[in-house]
């Protein structure tokens, strides 16, 4: 009975030896990796960023001392990664003894394969869940379509005013066309063409700033006598406009602003169609800006530590679930996990994988569900075949009475 106890506190003092080398491995490299802790935390919430406004692309502190706590949770969970195989290896160690001869010598293997598993998973997570997943969740309803197709149009109907002014209206006209149809097509987001008259302030104060920069483009090139006088009317009438505007006359304001837009049409003459095309391009814009306002009623404010903390949950989940198939051949080997079991159970792993997704996952949709849940079942399948595969290995050697596992506390 001594003996026993002696072998358990033999094997509890190892155990308490090699948690301690993994301790001192994730405390030096985290150390060592405070020095990239900021580019770290940026490549880390890139996927959040992206999927913020581009006005609005920044994170909050909301104490002194947050950004330097995030900063140092950033180094040690960086030191926990790097030291992998430094874990990977001390967990080998100490099982091995419980293993066979032949299998003792896969410590590589299992030190390579377990470490390449865990940083695929980090990195499906990167790179497929996040991304999906914050678009989703920072997204409030219709309104990425609507931001889609503006991003679009804009561009779009950037470059037919750019062509007008360098000389080629016919150009600009037919960019012009492609912005409207690029908003009003069919389809999620769709943006119907605004009527000429409205009673939106945030729609004719975006309108009045459009046609200024047209206004301010025309202005910017030598004009002759009549296309100037022209260009001065239609600036007048931009300016009662404004006023109007300002004191609440929006159907008149409105009325003003084709007026002035008309003005201008009028001083490029025989191009001035051009003008109308690109003017009902940026009207078109405007109508869809002030349908993305009323769309995006809320505005995210996401703060640094919030953000992190969800990531490396995410990362640690995953890597931890690709580590999968790699813990259940470990468990077969030491004879702890049997293929009957596994394939009794099989179909009920199944649902417990779904099951678990549909926890974690943090959106309610089925895609980010299936991206969680594929890569668990896929993750458990692999895991179920090698379980077979030692099983069989083992029990091949174990009839031939080949060699048997040493007992004793590894070194």
């Amino acid at each position: 009975m001594e003996d026993a106890k002696l072998t358990l506190f033999e094997h509890l003092s190892e155990l308490r030896t090699r948690l301690w080398r993994i301790t001192i491995a994730v405390m030096v490299l985290g150390g060592v990796s405070l020095v990239w802790a900021r580019e770290l935390f940026n490549l880390l919430m890139r996927p959040v960023l992206d999927a913020l406004p581009e006005e609005s692309r920044s994170l909050v502190y909301t104490s002194g001392i947050e950004e330097l706590n995030v900063l140092l949770k950033v180094g040690m969970y960086a030191g926990l990664f790097m030291a992998m195989p430094v874990a990977l290896y001390q967990l080998w160690k100490f099982v091995a003894p419980g293993l066979l001869k032949d299998e003792r010598k896969a410590i590589a293997p299992f030190v390579v394969f377990g470490t390449g598993f865990f940083l695929a998973g980090a990195l499906f997570c990167y790179f497929a869940i996040l991304p999906s997943m914050f678009n989703f969740l920072l997204t409030p309803g219709e309104a990425g379509p609507v931001r889609e197709r503006i991003v679009k149009a804009k561009s779009v109907a950037d470059d037919a005013a750019r062509m007008l002014f360098a000389g080629d209206p016919s150009r600009g006209a037919d960019l012009a066309r492609a912005a409207v149809v690029a908003l009003g097509s069919g389809g999620d987001g769709k943006i119907d063409p605004p009527p000429v008259l409205t009673k939106s302030h945030v729609e004719l104060t975006d309108r009045s700033t459009r046609l200024g920069r047209l206004i301010d483009g025309t202005v910017a090139h030598e004009l002759d006598f009549e296309r100037r006088k022209a260009v001065t009317r239609s600036i007048g009438q931009h300016q009662e406009a404004d006023a109007l505007l300002a004191n609440g006359a929006e159907y008149q304001a409105a009325a003003k602003l084709e007026e002035s837009a008309e003005s201008l049409a009028a001083s490029f003459g025989g191009e001035g169609e051009a003008v109308k095309q690109v003017w009902q391009a940026h009207r078109h814009l405007a109508a869809a800006d002030a349908k993305l306002g009323a769309e995006e009623w809320t505005r995210p404010m996401l703060s640094m530590k919030e953000q992190l903390s969800l990531v490396l949950m995410l990362e640690l989940a995953f890597g931890a679930i690709f580590e999968l198939p790699l813990v259940m051949a470990l468990l077969a080997m030491l004879g702890l996990l049997k293929f009957r079991f596994v394939a009794k159970y099989q179909r009920h792993a199944i649902v417990l994988c779904v099951f678990v997704a549909a926890v974690i996952t943090p959106t309610s949709d089925a895609v980010n569900l299936a991206l969680m849940a594929v890569p668990m079942i896929v993750c458990f399948e692999l895991g179920v075949v090698l379980v077979w595969i030692f099983e069989k290995r083992r029990k091949a050697r174990d009839a031939a009475g080949d060699d048997k596992p040493d007992v004793s506390p590894a070194g």
